[in-house]
């Protein structure tokens, strides 16, 4: 069996395959057909977005930008808090309904989160929003796209074209727990070789301004 073949089955076993009835014409592209009324989405563009995806952040991690990762089920809550906290970025415990989480970043904000804490928005916008469980009347969308942010996001067969069309890096999947987890494993691999990486390449220069002085 081929490692093509592993991933995906990996990936078949997540049910990230099982679409919806209600499919959006935009969205068909990204289909294989119909089984029991339902659509069955391609699990190989699934992986080919996947990997566009991951290529993005990569180069972004190589030029040290900003993520912000931001998560609307509850059930992947520690999830998400693994991955961040594993390749150290910043993810926001906020109702996203609140407006003005990028667009007033210029000028720090309180909000206050599911669980009564008080959390400031980003000090400065990030260079690549992901979303892991894309809610339509969440204002991220809205806001990432004003500001022209880049944004990487799990896609349903229901999603609008109007939010479609914002999201730069669609991944198109059902959004299980079982999934998610394997993406933001796949996330948390894609941080940290580059950044294992960049650390090498660090060591590397110190090394030789060493043997240049000695």
């Amino acid at each position: 069996m081929t490692i093509h073949s592993l991933v995906i089955q990996k990936l078949l076993s997540t049910n990230a395959h099982m679409g919806r009835r209600l499919v959006e014409h935009h969205f068909k592209v990204y289909t294989y057909g119909f089984r029991n009324g339902c659509a069955v989405i391609d699990s190989d563009k699934t992986l080919i977005c996947m990997r566009n995806a991951c290529d993005f952040m990569a180069s972004l991690v190589r030029q040290k930008g900003r993520f912000l990762f931001v998560n609307t089920n509850s059930l992947f809550d520690e999830i998400v808090e693994q991955m961040t906290r594993k390749i150290g970025c910043f993810t926001p415990d906020a109702p996203w309904r609140l407006g003005g989480f990028l667009t007033n970043s210029s000028s720090p904000k309180k909000f206050r989160s599911r669980n009564k804490k008080i959390i400031f928005g980003p000090s400065q916008p990030p260079d690549c929003v992901v979303i892991l469980d894309t809610e339509r009347k969440s204002s991220v969308i809205q806001e990432a796209s004003r500001l022209e942010i880049p944004i990487v996001s799990v896609v349903d067969p229901s999603m609008p074209l109007d939010t479609f069309k914002k999201i730069a890096y669609p991944i198109p999947a059902k959004d299980s727990v079982q999934f998610v987890y394997l993406f933001c494993n796949l996330i948390t691999k894609t941080f940290l070789y580059e950044q294992k990486k960049m650390g090498l390449g660090k060591k590397e220069d110190e090394t030789a301004r060493k043997l240049a002085v000695q």
